[in-house]
């Protein structure tokens, strides 16, 4: 093949070259506008180098991708069909697909807090069901409407380069912006490289911000939700991350609720005793070994009152502020002086005891429910109970301890709208997916179906099995943890006002 400078082809194929070039700097441009939605998704940096990591990361990063998307798509056509007009035609499509891809990519990133994947993929389409089918026609029109501007976009760039080619390759300013691109580039991984040895996070929290970047790590991950505690990592800097900062924001409005159903007794024992374990072998007795359960005693009976994690047990607490949920139904708490502020209130919708050794059981009540208080060394365990509530019935699966109050409401006094809006749990006679996530000394505690995740304060985490007790070895479901950090902070930020 002839490729010499007097070569038709060459010629050719110098012109698409030059004028891709063109065509990748403008779309480089609207892929930096694009992407600024990621920097809004996320809470903005708190140093000076925080903020200076940010910019150059946008402005490198973003670049890099387009330039790469040109290099492995537009330019190799180029060469091999080098006629302009169609050229021109399948970029314009190309860079349409590949925009029209990081709009999704950006609008799952603002709602989800992550990117687009195989592993979240029922999560994503949901979100994208849920959207369009809120108002088919309307956000129909608009994703056609932007998918035209961006096609329209691509075409009159390609054509208006392609026209006035000459007259660019006079310009100077692509050189310089060339070289702020790659200075640019050079800095962030420094940056990055330098922050990571010192445990700098207000940069390395922002990885995995901006698409195919950094992979997010356990550290960056609970960084980012203000979840670590910096003073482990004697940071100079105090950027007010720690889970002191949080405060409980109660719900709007609930709903009141139908109170005719009998009263509840939730039994916590000490262990099992022989007129309990009498109980397990009755028919109209449901019995499970699956309740998971945080091993902090007072974490235990916190979840298990307010059916929330121990995130939020100290501001409730310390306000001495009883459930919210019990202000539609009445709550007795005996046996526990830390929560003698509830009050022991008679006929009481709930009452919640404590059977020490020797104490008898109420196993004539119509709904009963008795949890053995866990004793072990570990972070989180799984501990024995039993009720004969009809809504527990047949669920062998795992439970969380916010769970069982959850259900009581939903399902025993029928106020489900009650239930979601206090509660963090699952409602165990409806609710599909089993996942929970929890929060006990400073531990971050998601488990999913049989997995168990503990990400501590540290930023260290492991992974267990919850029926066999053994560590897992496999990576960080980084999409699930994010959803479950968002469901644990949902109390921590004020509710939106109609």
């Amino acid at each position: 093949m002839n490729l010499s400078s007097h070569s038709p082809f060459s010629s050719k194929a110098s012109q698409l070259l030059s004028w891709g070039h063109w065509f990748t700097f403008a779309n480089i441009g609207l892929v930096l506008l694009i992407t600024l939605s990621y920097l809004a998704a996320d809470k903005a940096p708190s140093t000076a180098l925080g903020w200076l990591y940010m910019l150059v990361t946008w402005l490198s990063h973003t670049s890099f991708i387009t330039f790469c998307v040109f290099v492995l798509s537009i330019f190799p056509l180029s060469l091999v069909f080098p006629y302009p007009r169609h050229i021109r035609g399948m970029a314009a499509c190309i860079a349409t697909l590949g925009i029209s891809v990081l709009c999704i990519d950006a609008f799952v990133y603002f709602q989800l807090g992550y990117h687009l994947n195989l592993q979240a993929l029922p999560e994503i389409l949901s979100l994208i069901w849920k959207t369009i089918s809120g108002s088919p026609a309307i956000n129909s029109l608009i994703v056609l409407a932007i998918i035209a501007s961006i096609l329209s976009f691509e075409l009159i760039v390609g054509n208006h380069a392609w026209r006035h080619l000459e007259r660019l390759k006079g310009y100077s300013f692509p050189k310089l912006a060339s070289s702020i691109l790659v200075t640019c580039f050079a800095t962030s991984h420094i940056m990055h490289i330098w922050a990571d040895a010192n445990s700098y996070f207000d940069i390395t929290m922002q990885d995995n911000v901006l698409p195919l970047s950094y992979p997010t790590t356990a550290k960056t991950l609970l960084a980012r939700h203000e979840l670590l505690d910096m003073q482990e990592y004697k940071q100079a800097r105090s950027l007010n991350v720690g889970p002191n900062a949080v405060t409980y924001h109660p719900p709007a409005s609930l709903d009141v609720c139908p109170t005719q159903s009998p009263p509840v007794h939730l039994v916590i024992a000490t262990a099992l005793t022989e007129q309990t374990e009498r109980l397990l072998a009755h028919p109209s007795w449901y019995h499970s070994d699956q309740l998971l359960a945080p091993t902090n005693i007072e974490d235990f009976r916190f979840n298990l009152i307010y059916g929330l994690p121990a995130y939020y047990k100290k501001p409730l607490m310390a306000n001495e502020q009883p459930p919210v949920w019990s202000s539609r139904l009445t709550l007795s708490v005996t046996g526990m002086p830390q929560f003698d502020y509830i009050g022991k209130v008679a006929d009481a919708n709930i009452v919640v005891s404590y059977a020490g050794e020797g104490d008898s059981l109420p196993e004539d009540a119509p709904a009963t429910i008795v949890i053995v208080e866990p004793d072990s060394s570990d972070i989180v365990t799984t501990t024995r109970f039993i009720t004969n509530i009809p809504a527990f019935f047949g669920h062998s699966e795992l439970i969380q301890i916010s769970d069982v109050m959850t259900t009581i409401i939903a399902e025993q006094f029928k106020c489900s709208p009650l239930a979601t809006a206090s509660m963090l749990g699952n409602n165990v006679a409806t609710d599909t997916l089993n996942e929970g996530v929890n929060y006990s000394r400073g531990v971050l505690i998601a488990y999913k179906k049989d997995r168990i995740t503990l990400i501590a304060q540290d930023g260290s985490y492991k992974q267990i099995s919850a029926k066999e007790g053994f560590t897992l070895d496999q990576k960080l479901d980084v999409p699930f943890l994010i959803q479950s950090i968002k469901r644990l902070k949902q109390f921590n930020q004020a509710p939106a006002r109609n």
